[in-house]
């Protein structure tokens, strides 16, 4: 354990927010998202919803402000009808520690699929709300 630091952050979560560089991208899947076939490196954290782990990780982790876009979602396919509060969640988790204000982005499934394939990691998060997948680009530290 580290001062300041959540303990939902794992040593191997903190080891990959520590290796990112300016433009690296770190996905945080929920729990249905394929994330072991997905991941160049996966991190498990199985016990964890997003919203925690967003509310640890972006105190640390500048979002990138030379993209239009540094935070991405997978967007609900056509037809479905679920509905996605969660996402509100983030921008506000979001809009708390960057004061930069940031649209997000909505990717359709497969090509969020493939987007995460190149991320630098994939987080394998417990968290059961659908569409709950999200992408963070990250930034410059200052």
């Amino acid at each position: 354990m580290l001062k300041g630091i959540s303990n939902v952050i794992s040593p191997d979560l903190l080891k990959i927010l520590m290796e990112m560089g300016h433009a690296d991208e770190i996905v945080l899947g929920d729990a249905n998202f394929p994330a072991a076939s997905h991941a160049r490196r996966l991190v498990r954290a199985d016990g964890h919803g997003i919203p925690a782990l967003l509310s640890a990780i972006l105190p640390l982790f500048p979002l990138d402000t030379y993209v239009e876009s540094p935070v991405a979602l997978m967007a609900v396919m056509p037809g479905d009808t679920v509905q996605t509060p969660i996402w509100e969640e983030y921008r506000g988790i979001v809009k708390e520690f960057h004061a930069v204000h940031m649209d997000f982005e909505e990717m359709e499934r497969f090509a969020f699929y493939e987007r995460a394939k190149n991320a630098y990691a994939v987080v394998s998060t417990g968290e059961k709300a659908l569409y709950a997948n999200i992408i963070l680009k990250k930034g410059v530290v200052n």
